[in-house]
């Protein structure tokens, strides 16, 4: 065990269920490891059931600051998926159509070759808005009225409902106008989604945090460099995705996104720690919660508690499956979501991963859903996080093998 893991002990929390253990092992195992250096914490719902929610770690390293069962932590673009679902219940409730044309609920918006853009093309990715060329400054954030009429001043930077572009923070802004355009209480997201999904059912999730609960959010911490090399090593695609990122041309729509806005910095510092942007109605990037409080939701909403079963089953297929323009990998997305098999061709994973390896995923046909946070960032992701792939297997393991069984 090397020093930093000598003055600081390994610390666990949290219950499995026996069935389980090898997945509380797969965890802890990544503590040992040194796979994970900072805090995490995972949770696994079955069939309805709650069998794994575990945390380990440290929220704070250099204060010696452990992880506990309410510690909360930025999930980045997990916040993508929790957003898709208040979209998905706006629809439930005939409030929109995803085939609706967004001038439909918000005229403005029709501006600049902007008119024929669909809510399913926002979902998906197809806007050409995945940069502004407004230059967002943190004061224009915090402003819904400032953020519209950014967003209605905006050209398209490609033609709309073509070659998706992952819009990694625009998404956010527009998915908060549609919710405030289609809303009846014209409420934006933060608010939709604790009036309707959280506070119902006491889920300790936020977009838009309570300064009240500041407290309770871990610190993000970069990735080490041993870290990444190991990454590396582990897995040759975190190579490749390195190399394609730091070869990247500067005028790339990637390196944009990176510029704009510039106080929002994840790769050379961890801006998301000031805890002013905690309380930012940011739905692609500031969500915060914990892995317990992310697959809380989701199993609400397979299990038929949030949407109908005919919405529901408008979600369970991408509608676009190419390379996106932006970040160069062959992704399936759909509805707000990301698509991805497991284990067999016909079982889709439906979700969003989020920067850092933070992680959520529902399979509706064995009707698991497995959460992930952490603080301590990673440069790959899903199936090329070590960390959470190592859990993910061990989960998959137990649900085929009892399937096998009955």
């Amino acid at each position: 065990m090397d020093m930093l893991h000598t003055k600081h002990p390994l610390h666990f929390g949290g219950d499995a269920d026996s069935e389980y253990e090898s997945v509380r092992q797969a965890f802890q195992q990544n503590f040992v490891d040194g796979w994970e250096d900072e805090g995490a914490s995972v949770a696994v719902y079955v069939r309805g059931r709650k069998v794994v929610d575990l945390w380990g770690g440290y929220a704070d390293k250099q204060a010696a600051r452990t992880w506990k069962k309410d510690t909360i932590s930025v999930v980045f673009s997990s916040t993508k998926a929790v957003a898709a679902l208040c979209i998905a219940l706006l629809a439930d409730r005939g409030r929109l159509r995803y085939d609706d044309l967004v001038s439909k609920h918000w005229p403005g918006f029709a501006k600049n070759g902007k008119d024929n853009i669909t809510i399913e093309w926002v979902m998906s990715h197809m806007t050409g808005l995945h940069y502004f060329d407004t230059p967002i400054t943190e004061e224009m954030a915090y402003s819904h009225d400032i953020m519209r009429k950014v967003i209605e001043s905006e050209t398209p930077k490609t033609v709309p409902g073509g070659q998706s572009g992952y819009q990694a923070l625009t998404y956010g802004w527009l998915v908060d106008q549609i919710v405030r355009h289609t809303d009846e209480k014209k409420r934006g997201i933060g608010q939709f989604l604790r009036e309707e999904i959280t506070q119902p059912h006491d889920i300790d999730f936020h977009i838009g945090l309570n300064p009240s609960e500041e407290h309770r959010v871990a610190r993000v911490s970069l990735s080490p460099i041993s870290g990444l090399i190991g990454e590396m090593w582990h897995d040759f695609r975190v190579a490749e995705q390195v190399y394609n990122f730091w070869t990247m041309d500067k005028n790339s729509p990637l390196m944009k996104i990176i510029a704009n806005p510039s106080w929002f910095n994840v790769m050379t510092q961890c801006t998301v720690n000031n805890p002013d942007h905690h309380a930012m109605v940011q739905a692609a990037a500031l969500g915060i919660g914990n892995a317990r409080s992310l697959a809380s939701i989701f199993n609400l909403f397979i299990n038929g508690r949030i949407v109908s079963e005919k919405t529901m089953s408008l979600l369970k297929r991408p509608v676009n499956n190419e390379t996106d323009l932006v970040i160069l990998l062959r992704v399936a997305k759909g509805h707000g979501f990301f698509y991805g098999p497991v284990l067999e061709e016909d079982n889709i994973l439906i979700g969003h991963s989020g920067h850092g390896c933070q992680q959520v995923i529902f399979d509706l046909k064995n009707k698991v859903v497995i959460a992930y946070v952490t603080n301590g960032m990673k440069t790959g992701f899903f199936d090329r996080c070590r960390t959470y792939a190592r859990i993910h297997k061990a989960v998959y393991d137990v649900v085929m093998r009892s399937q096998s069984a009955s």
